[in-house]
C-alpha cells in the first residue's frame, strides 16, 4: 500500500505571492520529489523595518520513496 504524506512549507520573496509559491514549490521538488499536489494553506505580507516579503504556507502532497 502506497501512503501519501503532506509536509507544510514556507516561503518568502520580495516580488509577489506567486514567485513566492514558485520558490516554495521548488523546494519541495528538491527535497520531497514525487509531488502529487499542493494547495497554499495561508497568504501575508510580512513588513520589518522598511523591507517587505510575501510569505505562503504550503501544503504539499508526496509519497515517500
Amino acid at each position: 500500500m502506497l501512503a501519501t504524506r503532506v509536509a507544510e512549507l514556507v516561503a518568502d520573496s520580495p516580488q509577489g505571492f506567486e514567485e513566492a509559491i514558485r520558490h516554495g514549490m521548488a523546494q519541495a521538488h528538491a527535497r520531497l520529489g514525487n509531488i502529487h499536489g499542493a494547495w497554499v494553506r495561508r497568504q501575508r505580507v510580512v513588513e520589518a523595518g522598511g523591507l517587505r516579503a510575501y510569505r505562503v504556507v504550503l501544503k504539499v502532497a508526496f509519497r515517500p520513496d
